[in-house]
C-alpha cells in the first residue's frame, strides 16, 4: 500500500504524505500514487478543492528517500526517476481544482518542491523550506530550479540551492510563497478550502488557467484549453460536427 493517499471530505479532497518513518519522504510508489490520485481527482466532478497535507512528523516531506534512487544507474536516474517526479509534480501543479498546501513542518528538497506545486500554501511559524541537494551531491530536479524560481525568485532560489541556507516560515511569507502562518498549518487549510466550496468552480477553474496563462505554467496547454472553451458552446461548433457526422458541407452561421 502506497504512502500517500486521498481521502474526501465531502466535497474537499486531501492529498495525504504518510511516510513518518522517512520523514515523509516520497518513493516510487507514492509518486506512482500521486499519479493516480491526479487522474482521478481530474474526473471527480464532486470535489472542489484539494488540500496537500503530511502525517505528523519533524517534516512535512523530507524530499525524495534517497534509498529510492541512490542505487539507480546514472541513465535511469536522470530519465525515470527525475522525469518521472517532474512530470507528476507538473500534474499536480496543473490540476484545474484549487489547491492548498498544509505545511506543518520542514519542507526539503522534493518536498519543497511538492509544496510549489499548490496554488495556496500555509505554513508553521517553526517550519523551514530548503534546497539541500548539493550537500549530497546532487541538485533538484522535480523543479527546484524551475517552478521555484517563479514562486520566489532568483535571489533567494540561489541563496538556497547554491549555500544550502534555510527559508524561514516568516522570509517565506514575507516573500510571497505563503499565504498565511498558522499553529495548524492543515486546520487552516481544510477551513480555506471549505470557503472555496460556494464559489463558482467553474470561475475558479477558468480564473487558475489565466493565470497559469500568464506565469508561464504550461501556458501553451493553458491558452488552447481557454480556446476550445470558447469555441465548443457555439452553434458552428455543432454544426461542423453534424455536418462531419452526415457528410456534407457544413453551413457555419457565426454564432
Amino acid at each position: 500500500m502506497s504512502a500517500l493517499h486521498l481521502i474526501r471530505h465531502g466535497a474537499v479532497a486531501e492529498l495525504r504524505l504518510d511516510n513518518p518513518a522517512k520523514l515523509n519522504a516520497f518513493t516510487v510508489e507514492m509518486l506512482e500514487a500521486l499519479d493516480n490520485h491526479c487522474a482521478e481527482l481530474e474526473r471527480d466532478g464532486a470535489v472542489r478543492a484539494v488540500v496537500i497535507s503530511a502525517e505528523k512528523s519533524r517534516a512535512f516531506c523530507a524530499g525524495a528517500d534517497i534509498t529510492a534512487w541512490s542505487e539507480l544507474e546514472p541513465w535511469d536516474f536522470a530519465r525515470h526517476w527525475v522525469r518521472d517526479g517532474h512530470r507528476v509534480f507538473d500534474r499536480l501543479a496543473r490540476l484545474s481544482r484549487p489547491t492548498i498546501a498544509a505545511i506543518a513542518g520542514h519542507a526539503f528538497g522534493g518536498g519543497l518542491e511538492f509544496a510549489a506545486t499548490a496554488d495556496i500554501r500555509i505554513m508553521a511559524p517553526d517550519a523551514t523550506l530548503a534546497l539541500p541537494e548539493a550537500g549530497v551531491g546532487i541538485v533538484p530536479g522535480w523543479s527546484g530550479t524551475q517552478r521555484l524560481i517563479r514562486l520566489l525568485g532568483e535571489p533567494l532560489v540561489k541563496e538556497m540551492a547554491l549555500m544550502g541556507r534555510r527559508l524561514s516560515a516568516e522570509r517565506a511569507l514575507a516573500s510571497g510563497f505563503v499565504a498565511e502562518l498558522s499553529d495548524d498549518p492543515r486546520t487552516a487549510a481544510m477551513a480555506m478550502a471549505e470557503s472555496l466550496t460556494d464559489k463558482s468552480p467553474r470561475s475558479i477553474e477558468v480564473a487558475k488557467y489565466m493565470i497559469h496563462a500568464a506565469a508561464g505554467e504550461d501556458r501553451g496547454a493553458m491558452i488552447e484549453t481557454l480556446g476550445a472553451g470558447m469555441i465548443s458552446p457555439t452553434d458552428d461548433r455543432d454544426e461542423g460536427v453534424t455536418a462531419f457526422r452526415e457528410k456534407r458541407k457544413p453551413d457555419f452561421s457565426g454564432k
